[in-house]
């Protein structure tokens, strides 16, 4: 309990963020549509969306040791409710792309203010309690905010002003916080070369968990309101998919240090195809089955980034892992950025059924590579601990690197 109350104002900040952050994909898909924005065009707003947390997660060390942690926590936070009160000033597609690109940076700065705030103050002692919770708070308000899609009128102004009150209220916990801002560390190099080197695999292996995640994410709402859910229901549908991929860490988790990593990958994909299958022939099968399928979808895709991951650690020095998170999230987000348009460019010329096609080829692609390496090269001898990595910043293998390395 001293360990939450002595982080709370960091962990109250990530929950107002996610809750911010969170809702306003779907909330864009769902306002766009009803606007007459194309599909392509609402696959645009995606797109954008991590085009911005992509130069966030770059920029945000360099930003912070020019003007400390709070000055740029509270530059970033501005960029993102600025985003957010702008969408119902000017109702032009290209335009909420300029506004998504603004909340993408601001997620992305955030996040690696408050990982960089958080690694700072552990210790050896609470590391493994401190990441537990914040993964904790992190996913939890991840639910919550698919969720609040269910009560947020799409294209109103009441709507995006509430989403942009929780962006300014993150603000306030690490503003008021009396405790003292710690030291800026240095801003790890961006060498995608680097991943590469240590796993091609695992470097694959995120590219489709940014494929599948920020397709589902930014794109779902559309797929759910083609195959005829309502506004509430596609809440709930997205929602299915983060509680989905909560639950599969743990036996994914427990797979991953027994069994050879790639064979964990191999058959998770193999899983998502299937699931993939099993989503688009429930469509027409009721509510019921469509959110059980979606729930499906997160178990068997979300704990792919970090079985990758884990995957790529194994070959890594100790030296090597906080850039080696960066590099692993370069990979990620060139799939992230990518898949949101073309997959909204398939349901438009192909229908709903698209998204989860391309998705599926995406995941047959990953299983034959897997199959490519294991003829390359063994597995590593000595393994690092599987961890949930959360995909939110560059920064994030400061707070992962010693519990990798067994301290």
């Amino acid at each position: 309990m001293r360990l939450v109350i002595s982080f709370a104002a960091l962990f109250l900040s990530v929950v107002l963020l996610q809750l911010s952050s969170g809702g306003v994909g779907p909330l864009d898909a769902l306002s766009g549509l009803q606007l007459g924005f194309t599909t392509q065009q609402v696959g645009i707003l995606g797109s954008a969306h991590f085009l911005g947390f992509f130069v966030g997660c770059w920029w945000a060390p360099r930003l912070m040791g020019s003007v400390g942690h709070s000055r740029a926590f509270a530059a970033f936070t501005a960029s993102g409710t600025i985003g957010l009160l702008a969408h119902m000033l000017v109702l032009d597609p290209y335009a909420w792309a300029l506004m998504r690109i603004a909340t993408g940076l601001c997620v992305a700065g955030c996040y690696t203010v408050l990982e960089a705030w958080l690694n700072a103050k552990v210790t050896n002692e609470t590391r493994g309690r401190a990441m537990g919770t914040y993964r904790i708070a992190d996913m939890g308000a991840s639910l919550a905010a698919q969720l609040l899609i269910a009560v947020l009128e799409p294209a109103h102004y009441v709507s995006y002003n509430l989403l942009a009150l929780f962006c300014c209220a993150a603000l306030l916990p690490l503003t008021l916080t009396k405790a003292q801002q710690p030291e800026t560390p240095s801003a790890p190099r961006l060498r995608p070369a680097l991943a590469w080197a240590c796993s091609p695999l695992a470097a694959a292996g995120v590219i489709t968990a940014g494929l599948t995640s920020a397709s589902f994410r930014m794109v779902g709402p559309i797929y759910g309101q083609e195959v005829g859910l309502r506004t509430d229901q596609i809440a709930y549908f997205l929602a299915a998919f983060v509680l989905g991929g909560a639950l599969a860490q743990y036996p994914v988790g427990w797979l991953a240090d027994k069994y050879d990593r790639r064979w964990v990958l191999i058959w998770l994909s193999i899983a998502a195809v299937l699931s993939c299958a099993i989503t688009v022939f429930t469509s027409s099968s009721g509510t019921v089955a469509v959110m059980l399928s979606a729930g499906l979808f997160g178990l068997t895709t979300f704990p792919i980034f970090s079985v990758s991951a884990a995957h790529a650690n194994d070959f890594a020095t100790s030296e090597q892992r906080v850039e080696l998170a960066a590099a692993l999230m370069f990979f990620y987000a060139l799939g992230a950025i990518a898949s949101p348009y073309a997959t909204s460019a398939l349901i438009a010329a192909f229908g709903p059924s698209a998204l989860f096609v391309f998705l599926s080829l995406g995941h047959i692609a990953l299983v034959a590579f897997s199959l490519i390496r294991m003829r390359a090269r063994r597995t590593a001898d000595d393994r690092t601990p599987y961890i949930y990595t959360p995909r939110s910043s560059f920064t994030i293998g400061r707070l992962l690197r010693k519990q990798r390395n067994g301290d």
